[in-house]
């Protein structure tokens, strides 16, 4: 039996539909991503996980456990680390962690409390007010408070947003050793670099599952070559190549089109390439067959889904240095 399962998971604000017939599984011992941008259902998923919210319609089991009706035995085995930092800020580090160990009802906490510090590198700060610690600090400070009560589950909503790409590298290593010890670990990214991390990822988009599988199965499940192309004007360039029968998409990446042709023998799919480019009168300055990204798949998944046609659609879903 999986740890955590969606099944045609709905959830409306009013009108808006925040999960639209969600479906998923995560099973023990795993970490996984719950991948999108902003609004595209993360952290509605994360809360109705945790009971934080009644769902429209579907059922969610979290280690056999619903939620909302045994949300008792839901919150002893999960620990849920939010998007914003919610610890008490005139307390210190020490203060914080035996505050959420006693909420918890964790009498005999000292040890843990020190091993969760060692991990964290956090124990020569222990006295220092959490005020006044640093946005990762914050981070690796509520992840051992999120830790104490040793959750079997933990969920972790972009846990690493606004971090430094130090910080961040260091939280993803504390995070590897909690899973080192069994841990199932949730956690929602805008950060499609932060992905590759899981073992398996949900790609999702206002509120659907565009994409569900391990990051390097997706990242090599689209049909076709991708070609990175040079050109002086990426977005005349783009503009260009709309709609043309034999592009099957085409984007933009910083100064550079990455541009999928639907045929996988790359030299046959280069001269297809070299023909619509010059048909639409474009000055190439080079060009490559790559290994698709996470970002590409979105994008292309978007396209085929209907979901998006503009080239800038995903660009609240970010690639970050980590």
């Amino acid at each position: 039996m999986s740890a955590i399962a969606f099944h045609n998971v709905v959830k409306r604000y009013g009108a808006v539909e925040a999960l639209r017939g969600v479906s998923l599984t995560v099973e023990h011992g795993e970490m996984f991503g719950l991948i999108g941008p902003d609004g595209a259902g993360k952290t509605t998923a994360i809360r109705a996980l945790c009971g934080l919210l009644h769902i429209n319609a579907g059922s969610i089991r979290v280690l056999n456990h619903d939620p909302i009706r045994q949300h008792r035995q839901v919150t002893g085995t999960v620990g849920y680390l939010s998007q914003r930092f919610s610890l008490y800020g005139d307390l210190s580090i020490d203060e914080n962690i035996a505050f959420f160990a006693e909420i918890h009802g964790v009498r005999d906490y000292h040890a843990r409390r020190d091993r969760l510090l060692e991990m964290t590198q956090l124990t020569r700060f222990r006295d220092r007010l959490a005020d006044q610690l640093s946005g990762g600090m914050k981070q690796k400070l509520a992840l051992a408070c999120t830790l104490v009560h040793e959750p079997k589950v933990i969920v972790l909503d972009e846990p690493t947003t606004g971090v430094d790409p130090v910080s961040r590298r260091e939280f993803w290593k504390v995070l590897s050793q909690f899973l080192s010890q069994g841990i199932t670990i949730v956690i929602s990214t805008p950060y499609l670099d932060e992905a590759e991390r899981c073992a398996r990822i949900a790609l999702l988009h206002e509120g659907r599952v565009l994409a569900l599988d391990q990051p390097s199965r997706l990242r090599t499940s689209l049909a076709g070559t991708l070609f990175e192309v040079l050109v002086q004007t990426p977005r005349d360039a783009l503009d260009r190549l709309a709609n043309r029968p034999d592009i099957a998409s085409a984007q933009i990446f910083g100064d550079r089109l990455h541009v999928w042709i639907n045929r996988p023998d790359a030299e046959a799919a280069r001269a297809v390439l070299a023909s619509a480019t010059s048909a639409a009168g474009i000055q190439v300055g080079g060009t490559r067959a790559i290994v698709p990204s996470l970002e590409d798949v979105f994008i292309a998944r978007l396209a085929t889904d209907g979901a998006a046609s503009d080239p800038t659609a995903t660009a609240s879903t970010e690639s970050a240095g980590s």
